[in-house]
């Protein structure tokens, strides 16, 4: 496990900026392992994960060590490379029958995020096209794939930023729930990267960036990646992002997603329902950013969307500690994602452009297009 020192919070800002072979999860080739930042551990210190089996990988799927629907997906395709090269099997089919059997654990560490079985099935077609080959042969393809995978996330990122971009206007204020940074990505990210790359164009731009209760994946990771691009923001409450858009202080909205259905509906970090509700009353613009994968074919619309439930001690104690906020004996519910009907959302941000409503043909149409390619 490698530590990095808390003692200099800028020179941890500038390792996981400006090194080239620092990714929020990668391949190490003299490990073999999986190697992924802690996200649990940050903003306070930056430490790196080496997971050397598939069951550490899911575990670290399930924690929240890793997570943003990217990051998700290719934390799998690794588990699923890390899954061969652990293997014992001496025969294809052996092989093929312990990847199948990984999956499906890969699989149940995170049920609403679609890009976790995008990025498994992707990585299980390509070691049933090799049936005819030996293992070792297989397990050298799929730590390839994996790799393959996490660059082309990059680039679709920086394809979703530039398209999104376009969206923002010099001086806007835009509110962001959860994180949707390079944390949640390979590197760059989707929403955040939007945000990103209008500054890199030289935008001025102001981030409202709700806390995201009860993970504070806003206060703790949103807020830490913006002041290390500089760009200007302020943390609030889930709760005051209605205050803020009613004021008329926020021009644009902007969130992730980890599934959408093919009408449009979305499921997203649990408070994007109500704040998309705020800015519908309101009339302030509300985009999704998210790569094609995120699209679910099969999901008609948002009532086919699990919804993983996390544990109550979330919301009734302090995340760091575990001190109680709640009476001794209290119960809690905690939804960890909430559904976004598809009316609510004004343009879908992808690599293959904006889309617009009606998003029961604009959706098809992308997922189509880009097959065709």
């Amino acid at each position: 496990m490698l530590h990095f020192q808390r003692s200099s919070p800028t020179r941890l800002v500038r390792v996981f900026l400006c090194e080239k072979n620092v990714r929020t999860v990668r391949w190490d080739v003299a490990e073999q392992a999986v190697v992924m930042i802690d996200q649990r551990r940050l903003p306070g210190e930056l430490i790196e994960l080496h997971l050397q089996t598939p069951a550490k990988v899911a575990e670290a799927i399930r924690s929240m060590a890793v997570r943003g629907a990217p990051a998700i997906g290719i934390s799998g395709a690794y588990g699923i490379a890390l899954a061969a090269t652990c293997s014992q099997a001496g025969d294809t089919n052996t092989l093929l029958a312990e990847l199948r059997d990984h999956a499906a654990l890969l699989l149940e560490a995170r049920p609403t995020a679609v890009n976790l079985r995008w990025a498994i099935d992707q990585m299980l077609e390509q070691a049933e096209s090799m049936r005819d080959s030996e293992p070792q042969v297989i397990r050298a393809a799929l730590i390839k794939t994996a790799g393959q995978l996490a660059d082309e996330d990059i680039k679709v990122n920086k394809r979703i930023a530039a398209h999104g971009a376009e969206l923002i206007r010099d001086g806007d204020t835009v509110i962001h729930h959860c994180n949707t940074g390079a944390l949640a990505a390979v590197d760059y990210g989707t929403a955040l990267g939007v945000i990103r790359y209008a500054h890199e164009l030289g935008k001025q731009v102001h981030v409202l960036v709700d806390e995201t209760r009860p993970r504070l994946q806003g206060s703790r990771l949103t807020a830490w990646e913006l002041e290390q691009y500089g760009i200007s923001y302020e943390i609030i409450t889930d709760s005051a992002a209605g205050y803020f858009l009613q004021q008329g202080h926020v021009q644009s909205c902007l969130v992730g997603a980890d599934r959408v259905a093919i009408n449009g509906d979305t499921a997203n970090k649990i408070g994007t329902y109500m704040l998309a509700l705020a800015a519908h009353a309101t009339g302030v613009p509300f985009y999704c950013a998210l790569p094609l994968s995120t699209f679910d074919p099969t999901a008609p619309d948002g009532s086919a969307i699990p919804i993983e439930e996390r544990s109550p001690d979330e919301v009734l104690k302090l995340q760091q500690g575990g001190e109680p906020i709640a009476p001794l004996g209290a119960k809690a519910r905690n939804p960890a994602f909430d559904i976004t009907p598809h009316g609510l959302i004004s343009a879908f941000i992808t690599e293959a452009g904006i889309l617009l409503p009606p998003f029961d043909r604009s959706i098809p149409a992308a997922i189509q297009e880009a097959g065709a390619r």
